[in-house]
């Protein structure tokens, strides 16, 4: 009997990554649901051997049209960018797709694996404890419409599951902090910082960072739990096989590093000195800035997962070596 695993957001990031593993991993149909729009963005999958692809719209005729072979919806699919103020759009697409797709995995039995964030913390006052529970997570206060989107479908989530109301046989949430990796060209603006520096690293010119409007942080000392993105694909695939795991987990490293250990990391891969100058956060989102995260990895790995992370220093030699610096920058 076939056995199809449907992949939202496939296109994507993470979602390319995960296509990856399970296309890899062998035995399943892997179905992307995604729009591929007018870039590049169709190289993420150029390597792999999918099932198909269909648009956000279509993604219920298509758990309909593989009823019964669907064993497993893996959504990665959202609106990411921090700074989209369209809060109606941002609604029905990371909160309302994902409950119906929620829902659909608890009446079919299908397991389900999404992806949260962790703007869901807001500015850290209240922490970074990936406790899912309903009191706990009422605490978090997001500071943008992508962060609220997030957290108040963990809210949802949380809030079946106390009121034993019915679930998929696994469902997991994933708060992923700074991801960083191949496959994120597509993104233009909300790249990580490693690729938008890279090209005038490579060039050999200054590179610049925001400066500091926190006395508690020197300029560049802003600090972030930067995880890798093959890291991510590891912990999903894990995660995929041990049915019996589910609950709302971190993705980071559980160490935070600065963007300055980020940007010399860069230079350090090239062989070059580092050249680094600083300029003001932009006002837009100065108020808004983030200057520390950094994830408890206590519950996921108190789950069973027993593997290390990549370095910093590991993860973007390998990122910038042998994706950025070469041709075909795609994994």
């Amino acid at each position: 009997m076939r056995r199809g695993i449907v992949v939202t957001g496939g296109a994507g990031f993470i979602g390319s990554h995960l296509v990856r593993h399970f296309c890899e991993k062998g035995g399943y149909d892997v179905f992307v649901v995604d729009r591929l729009g007018t870039d590049e963005k169709w190289r993420n999958l150029a390597k792999r051997e999918i099932a198909g692809l269909v648009a956000p719209e279509e993604v219920f005729d298509l758990l309909k049209r593989e009823r019964g072979s669907i064993e497993s919806i893996i959504h990665m699919g959202a609106i990411s960018s921090t700074t989209e103020t369209d809060a109606d759009l941002v609604y029905r697409t990371n909160v309302a797709l994902s409950l119906g797709l929620l829902e659909y995995a608890a009446e079919e039995k299908i397991r389900f694996i999404y992806a949260s964030s962790a703007a869901t913390y807001g500015d850290g006052m209240a922490g970074f404890d990936d406790d899912a529970s309903p009191s706990a997570l009422a605490q978090l206060r997001p500071l943008n419409v992508y962060g609220w989107s997030k957290h108040l479908f963990d809210r949802m989530v949380a809030r079946r599951q106390a009121a034993s109301a019915p679930m998929p046989p696994q469902c997991v949430g994933l708060k992923f902090f700074n991801v960083y990796g191949p496959n994120e060209t597509h993104k233009g603006g909300m790249r990580s910082v490693v690729a938008q520096i890279f090209p005038r690293a490579h060039a050999g010119e200054t590179v610049t960072l925001f400066r500091s409007h926190n006395p508690a942080f020197p300029d560049g000392g802003q600090r972030r739990d930067f995880i890798y993105v093959k890291d991510c694909a590891n912990v999903v695939g894990w995660l995929f096989d041990h049915p019996g795991v589910s609950g709302l987990f971190n993705l980071g490293t559980g160490e935070s590093r600065t963007f300055l250990d980020l940007a010399r990391a860069v230079f350090s891969s090239l062989q070059r000195t580092s050249n680094i100058r600083y300029v003001d956060t932009p006002e837009a989102i100065r108020e808004k800035y983030q200057y520390f995260t950094e994830a408890k990895m206590e519950r996921l790995r108190g789950a069973g997962y027993t593997a290390p992370f990549t370095t910093l220093e590991d993860g973007v030699a390998d990122y910038v070596q042998n994706y950025l610096a070469t041709e075909d920058p795609y994994a």
